[in-house]
């Protein structure tokens, strides 16, 4: 890679099951979606330092994600045996997260500064030490898009990519937001 925005399309195009640029502009980060964090609905929150309030708060992340000027959001398609097949979301999640510490590497030995957002909590340890101690590794740690109040399907919207992708599928989304 050197270093440029078309190979970055082209790496994350290679990488994922879909990848699209996103008008850094068209992201808009919401406070009711760092609430729904708040209300427990996956168990993350303050149990895991990529989620909140870990991660860090809203306006932290709004002002975090505002100083960048590129943005490529990518996908991870999985297919299910049926809407109940938690291995299997399981197994995509799991990938998804493989490819996300992939292309970061990559990226980050070409760009001095990215974001790589996500999807759920961050998998970087088999075990987060949150809350007992700090993050072990935080120049490694992966929020997810919904930490940083991002709403994942008006993001997918934006970047014309489809949020879900047929029946008995699952897909998880994250980007790489750049500065260059």
């Amino acid at each position: 890679m050197k270093g440029q925005w078309e190979d970055v399309r082209e790496l994350c195009g290679r990488i994922f099951d879909t990848a699209a640029v996103i008008d850094i502009y068209k992201l808009v980060v919401r406070d009711e979606v760092r609430e729904m964090c708040e209300s427990g609905r996956c168990g993350s929150y303050g149990r895991n330092w990529g989620c909140p309030p870990g991660c860090g708060s809203v306006d932290q992340c709004r002002q975090r994600a505002e100083k960048y000027k590129k943005g490529i959001v990518v996908q991870t398609i999985g297919s299910l045996e049926d809407s109940f097949d938690y291995e299997g979301m399981e197994k995509t999640a799991e990938k998804h997260h493989k490819r996300m510490t992939f292309v970061r590497e990559k990226l980050e030995s070409e760009f001095a500064d990215i974001l790589p957002l996500g999807a759920g909590p961050c998998r970087v340890c088999e075990k987060c030490s949150c809350p007992d101690k700090p993050c072990c590794l935080p120049q490694k740690r992966l929020s997810s898009m919904e930490a940083y109040g991002l709403m994942v399907s008006e993001v997918c919207i934006e970047s014309g990519l489809q949020y879900t992708n047929g029946e008995n599928t699952v897909t998880y989304t994250g980007c790489f937001l750049i500065k260059e």
